[in-house]
């Protein structure tokens, strides 16, 4: 019988509420509104083949050594994988069928099918992987199988995500359809418009301790069984998008600490801000702590802010209510257009975006481009300082245990157990909005 690829029409919302599927297997020639087809069902055009491999790794050859490892994906390609009746086919070899362009905040419609014993995965960011599996296969039960396809199986043992929530898969042999949500690491799956995956941060499976890359490209997997492949298509998602579907999940507990019009309930260096178009604006030219007038010890934090170009500002953690907030305080968390040519080769680690500053450095290339609003969600318990920007952790420190200051500072106040939170601004217009607190048990 002929194959034809089917798309799932979507109705989203803005509110970025799960969006309800049209009837199961409803056909159309083309995905809904703002998809790009990823498979034309006729050849691989923006597809090629690659040995898995951490992503980091292949960004980083030469031109010789990336020649060689796409001609051996080439060669993997040509021999396992097909096209058969406008649906893509793997023999269950070779290397991973894997997209030509790098995807960053995306929502991916992918349909499979797989036979009796069927194993495969969908890896994003170059990264394992939302698992498919034969969930009646007996001797897959050990691993998880019985609990269903879905889940980010790569991910530590009990942590969110791993197991799917529930099993949604559709009797072995027939087709199922993904809807999966990413920004940043967060993930969110749904299986057959069931939801599998909650917001769930995806390990890198390569370096634990590393991030995902920002953008990175999305694969196939191969393993061991058949796979049928159809209905691929893509949406890039834009920075409000993003921000709204991070502000969406996990928003119990925290409360509004800006009104969007004024400055009441803040102190300090009031003069040296402003509120401009519903934002916190640092003046031009000044600055100084600005911070919300309720002491606090543990909390989380949730804030979008803009750079402008070169732009710098920070956050300020346990702060007294007077010093500098960056040594007087438990820390400022750095607020900084770091990739400005201004910045090239004169910062120092710990003082990049998000970093503890001169204590602990942060992982860089999360920021949305300058003019774009980024979302910032931090966690502050006991010594602890958590750091998630645009949905990639980029900061786990415990500052107890720093020893060692850029440029020899002493950092007294690093060991605060409360104070208050504000921003720490430094001449520069950065704006703040959607500003929220929860305080911590």
């Amino acid at each position: 019988m002929l194959e034809r690829s089917f798309f799932v029409v979507l109705s989203l919302v803005a509110s970025a509420a799960p969006a309800l599927a049209a009837a199961p297997g409803r056909a159309a020639k083309t995905p809904p509104a703002g998809f790009t087809v990823l498979f034309n069902g006729k050849d691989f055009t923006g597809w090629h083949a690659e040995s898995t491999m951490d992503p980091r790794l292949v960004k980083s050859m030469d031109a010789d050594a990336r020649e060689k490892f796409l001609k051996a994906g080439a060669a993997d390609l040509s021999k396992h994988w097909k096209v058969r009746d406008g649906v893509i086919v793997n023999d269950g070899q070779g290397a991973y069928l894997t997209t030509d362009k790098d995807y960053g905040d995306f929502e991916l419609l992918v349909e499979f099918k797989i036979g009796p014993k069927g194993d495969s995965g969908v890896y994003l960011k170059g990264t394992p992987q939302v698992q498919i599996w034969d969930f009646t296969e007996p001797s897959y039960a050990r691993m998880g199988a019985s609990k269903g396809s879905g889940g980010l199986w790569n991910n530590a043992e009990g942590a969110p995500g791993k197991d799917p929530l529930v099993v949604a898969d559709r009797p072995i042999g027939e087709w199922n359809q993904f809807r999966i949500i990413m920004v940043g690491e967060r993930t969110t799956v749904y299986l057959n418009d069931k939801l599998v995956v909650d917001h769930a941060r995806l390990a890198n499976y390569w370096k634990r301790s590393l991030p995902l890359l920002a953008r990175a490209p999305i694969q196939l997997q191969t393993h061991d069984h058949e796979v049928l492949w159809r209905g691929i298509a893509v949406r890039e998602l834009e920075a409000d998008e993003a921000n709204a579907i991070l502000a969406a999940h996990g928003k119990g507990g925290f409360t509004p600490i800006f009104d969007g019009k004024t400055l009441e309930g803040w102190k300090g260096a009031t003069a040296g801000y402003h509120v401009k178009e519903g934002a916190i604006q640092c003046r031009p030219g000044s600055g100084g702590t600005l911070y919300y007038e309720k002491e606090l010890s543990d909390f989380a934090a949730r804030v979008e802010f803009k750079l402008p170009p070169a732009g710098n500002n920070g956050l300020a953690i346990r702060y007294p209510g007077e010093g500098d907030t960056a040594y007087v305080g438990m820390t400022e968390l750095q607020i900084l257009d770091d990739g400005h040519p201004n910045y090239a080769g004169r910062i120092d680690p710990r003082q990049a975006c998000g970093s503890a500053y001169g204590m602990v450095p942060a992982h860089r290339g999360y920021l949305r481009p300058t003019g774009q609003w980024n979302f910032e969600e931090v966690t502050v318990k006991g010594s602890t300082i958590k750091v998630e920007l645009n949905g990639t952790q980029i900061l786990d420190a415990d500052l107890s245990k720093v020893k060692e200051f850029m440029a020899k500072s002493a950092h007294p106040g690093k060991d605060r157990k409360s104070g208050f939170f504000g921003f720490a601004g430094h001449g520069d217009p950065v704006q703040f909005k959607s500003v929220f607190i929860k305080p911590l048990p």
